[in-house]
């Protein structure tokens, strides 16, 4: 599949229905929501990059929150389960999990009145294949099929129980046929009002098939910097600040006309270790190097204490994540002693590379060198320009770091970057038993299978894997004190506006 780990970055959050008002903040209880009111907000991006065709790569945070507000996808992510439903109100499998139909919600139409059909939805999902790409829409043109007025199947060569989840947040509906998108005709929450080089005023569309949005209006506008952002959200020029960083958070702090919202397991920052070959071959080398680094210091000093720590394993918010799995913490002494055992060569200094990706991501590759060094591992760190790193470095590389948005799901990470037959496999991992425990996890008949399995290819990974999963970074917001009901899910959920409201 032509994936692109900066696409799955993006591999969005939202909420649906029920679910949604589980992953809300509380909001205020006393006095119940409010209907009316027109929400400011703040999002980054930049003039050149401004793309308003949703099947599209929209790489503006702007652009997709206001992509995400005007047009439905089929699903969007939820807390437990982590799917929930948006313009397909359910979904099912055959039994050997190739061939899924999806439902669409009833009374779903587009804001010009017309109601969504079936074949709305396959004209969209094979544009969506065709200008994004397998990464955005996992079933082949040809296997996108409609059954009837209102149902969608989707049929895929291998078992794959994930469907409903890659399919979140990125299968935008729009009417057949459509490619000039300057109307937005959607069937979202929101209807566009006017645009205007990257900000938009959006309106609420009284027609949806989910619950009735309550404010009435969200104008959206650009920024180019997270700087610029914050500083507009603490001066008051708009209510709400996406994504905004620790330094803003820290400075919103205890500010009574503002509010910070930390949305946790936003984003994994790590490293990833050679396994097939190369000085980190040998697991007792990766186990030492696991256990030289201190956890909660890598979050107070990278994060700003804005996150969790860790436990090597990918996709720390999955319901099924193994919490049974011990913690793992620093012990020097232990990891001099598995690096003697292995016969690591303390002598040498071995580049640990890394790139300005994610916030923190080369202070991280600092403090690590500078922990490391404790239990012998000289490290120099070199900085690449990204183009160059993804060019040299990514899959190549001993040692290098790595930075993944939220995905609450162990087994699309086990599938994507850690099963041998992974075209993005980071780590060069190859390990026949986790191999399998993938595969019965794709193809698992029930949730018990599917948890069992699950748990086994997340226990390998933690004993033998190839990333050092130190911590994970809290999503961070700034909002008015008077917005209420805002998302708590990490990564793009903060997109999910359409329950919040204004007292």
């Amino acid at each position: 599949m032509a994936w692109n780990r900066r696409q799955v970055l993006r591999g969005g959050v939202g909420v649906g229905a029920l679910l949604l008002l589980a992953a809300c903040s509380d909001g205020d209880k006393a006095s119940g929501p409010a209907r009316g009111g027109t929400l400011r907000v703040g999002a980054v991006g930049t003039a050149a990059r401004i793309e308003r065709d949703p099947h599209a790569n929209l790489s503006n945070d702007s652009d997709f929150l206001i992509t995400a507000l005007v047009y439905d996808a089929l699903t969007v992510p939820g807390g437990n389960p982590n799917v929930a439903p948006r313009l397909a109100s359910k979904w099912e499998s055959d039994a050997e999990r190739k061939r899924w139909t999806f439902t669409l919600a009833e009374g779903a139409t587009f804001h010009d009145g017309t109601p969504v059909t079936s074949e709305d939805v396959v004209w969209s999902l094979r544009r969506l294949r065709s200008v994004g790409g397998a990464s955005k829409m996992p079933v082949a043109e040809a296997d996108i099929n409609a059954d009837g007025p209102t149902r969608v199947i989707l049929t895929v060569p291998e078992p794959n129980s994930q469907l409903p989840l890659l399919v979140r947040l990125m299968t935008f509906v729009v009417k057949t046929g459509t490619t000039d998108f300057t109307k937005a005709i959607g069937t979202g929450p929101f209807r566009l009002e006017s645009y205007q080089g990257g900000n938009a005023r959006l309106v609420r569309n009284e027609r949806w098939h989910g619950p009735a949005p309550l404010l009435d209006a969200i104008e959206v506008t650009m920024f180019e910097s997270a700087t610029a952002l914050g500083n507009a959200v603490l001066g008051g020029q708009i209510d709400l600040a996406s994504n905004v960083g620790a330094i803003a958070g820290r400075t919103a702090e205890g500010r009574g006309d503002l509010q910070v919202v930390r949305r946790s397991n936003d984003t994994m920052l790590g490293v990833a270790m050679r396994a097939a070959d190369g000085p980190f071959a040998d697991p007792r080398v990766r186990t030492a190097i696991r256990l030289g680094v201190d956890r909660k210091a890598l979050v107070n000093q990278v994060h700003s204490g804005y996150g969790t720590v860790a436990n090597d394993i990918l996709g720390t918010a999955d319901p099924n994540y193994d919490t049974t799995i011990p913690q793992r913490s620093r012990e020097i002494d232990r990891a001099k002693t598995l690096l003697r055992e292995a016969n690591f060569d303390t002598g040498k200094t071995y580049p640990l590379v890394t790139k300005a990706e994610a916030p923190g991501e080369v202070e991280s590759a600092r403090v690590l060198a500078t922990q490391l060094a404790e239990i012998g591992v000289k490290l120099e760190v070199v900085v690449q320009e990204s183009n160059a790193f993804y060019d040299q470095t990514w899959l190549n590389a001993p040692f290098y770091t790595v930075s993944w948005g939220t995905n609450d799901s162990t087994l699309f990470y086990a599938d994507k970057l850690l099963a041998s037959r992974s075209n993005r496999n980071e780590t060069a991992f190859k390990d026949a038993e986790f191999d399998a425990a993938t595969s019965k996890a794709l193809a698992a008949r029930d949730d018990a299978e599917y948890t069992a399995a699950c748990k086994t290819l997340q226990r390998i990974q933690y004993d033998r894997g190839g990333y050092l999963v130190w911590g994970m970074a809290d999503g961070i917001d700034i909002a008015s004190a008077k917005v209420r009901d805002l998302p708590a899910l990490g990564g793009y959920a903060r997109v999910q506006l359409e329950r919040a409201w204004l007292e």
